[in-house]
């Protein structure tokens, strides 16, 4: 685990530097923080907008008394989308777009839940478990 982590601390900053730098020599330093800051607002709108449709989703389900539990999915992968917008870059950027939009979020959805389903079965093999 802290061998991912620390990975993940380090080769994607690394990843989201190279490629700001080859997009900024392609196309300009100021075209390309127009592009990050664009990136970023969209992702916000549609962090905001897909975030509210689903708490109205939850809400409703609630009010029927359903259980919600995949809106709360949606819910908790939204955000996990809004969390990856706040770092700065196009790699990230995109991975967050790509996990607020529907059509590209349900097959997330069906790999995370598919992994859940393993981990409930066999809970020893992820975790450790201390006396």
């Amino acid at each position: 685990m802290l061998l991912k982590l620390f990975l993940a601390f380090t080769l994607i900053p690394m990843i989201e530097l190279t490629l700001l730098i080859k997009i900024g020599t392609a196309i300009g330093v100021f075209n390309t923080l127009v592009l990050v800051i664009a990136t970023g607002f969209a992702g916000a709108y549609l962090a905001r907008a897909q975030g509210f449709q689903t708490m109205m989703r939850v809400r409703e389900r609630l009010n029927r008394g359903e259980m919600p539990a995949e809106d709360l999915i949606d819910a908790v992968i939204i955000f996990a989308a809004g969390v990856v917008l706040l770092t700065p870059g196009l790699l990230t950027d995109i991975a967050g777009l790509l996990l607020l939009l529907p059509a590209t979020r349900t097959p997330f959805k069906r790999w995370l839940r598919v992994q859940f389903d393993r981990w409930m079965q066999n809970p020893d093999i992820h975790i450790t478990r201390y006396p």
